[in-house]
Formats: C-alpha cells, structure tokens, sequence
C-alpha cells in the first residue's frame, strides 16, 4: 500500500514537473501548484486537475490558446484583460473570478497595467493523457 502510494505521488509530482516544463516563449510565467485525479470523467475520460499560478509582468501578454477542459480562474493580484473566442476583451480587477469553456480560443491574455504584476491562480479540468493544458493556437498565415 505504501509503495503504490509512493510510486502515485512519484508519478503525479513528474507529471507536474513536465506540464511546468510546457511553459511557452511568452509574457507569462506559470508554476504548477497541485494535480490531483478525479473520480468523475470529462467527456467519457478519466479526468484530473492541475492548478496553476500565472503571473505576467506590466504590459506583456501571453499567447492565444486553448485548452483541453474547463478553467476556473481567479485573479489574485492586479489587473487582467481577457478576451474569449469573438467576445470584446474586458478587463477584470483582483478578487474577480472568470470561466473559460473546453477548446475556447483564449485570444487575448495581457497585463494591461503599466506598473504592478498580474497574478492568477487557474484551475483547469482535462483528461488525465493530455500532455499540455495551455495548447498555442497555431499561427495564421
């Protein structure tokens, strides 16, 4: 029992370190803070939570993407302009809390502030066998 615990945690702690590893080359910096399986499934599949910390500096921003499961964020310090497939970006202000659907086109994600950094504690359902939870949106020609 121990050592199916261990070899668990092992697991889960490497598969962090890789999805920490995934960070793309842009304005923001993400820290995995938890992943943890669940017992119900996403769209038929075995399903897990990964927690993350974003923090963005003033006036940079992140790439467009997407991802493989719902997200729950709160923005924990600053300020932060997101903008949704079509939908006008808005700006949301620490203390406020948005959702993102699966496979939305997360196209704008910017720190619109001149001072002070943006920070967001995200948390994004996905199946288990994902590899990244911040997918680029591939570049238009």
């Amino acid at each position: 029992m121990i050592r199916s615990l261990l070899v668990l945690t092992t697991g889960v702690a490497l598969g962090a370190v890789g999805m920490a590893a995934n960070n793309h080359d842009d304005g923001e910096r993400v820290r995995v803070l938890a992943t943890r399986e669940m017992r119900e499934t996403l769209d038929g599949k075995e399903a897990m939570m990964t927690a993350v910390e974003v923090t963005i500096a003033p006036g940079e921003a992140g790439l467009s993407h997407r991802h493989p499961g719902p997200g729950l964020v709160y923005v924990a310090e600053g300020e932060y302009e997101l903008g949704i497939d079509d939908q006008p970006s808005k700006v949301l202000k620490a203390g406020e809390v948005f959702y993102e659907p699966t496979g939305c086109l997360h196209r704008v994600s910017k720190n619109p502030s001149k001072e002070g950094q943006t920070r967001l504690i995200a948390f994004v359902l996905h199946p288990r066998d994902v590899k990244e939870i911040a997918v680029p949106e591939p570049a238009k020609d």
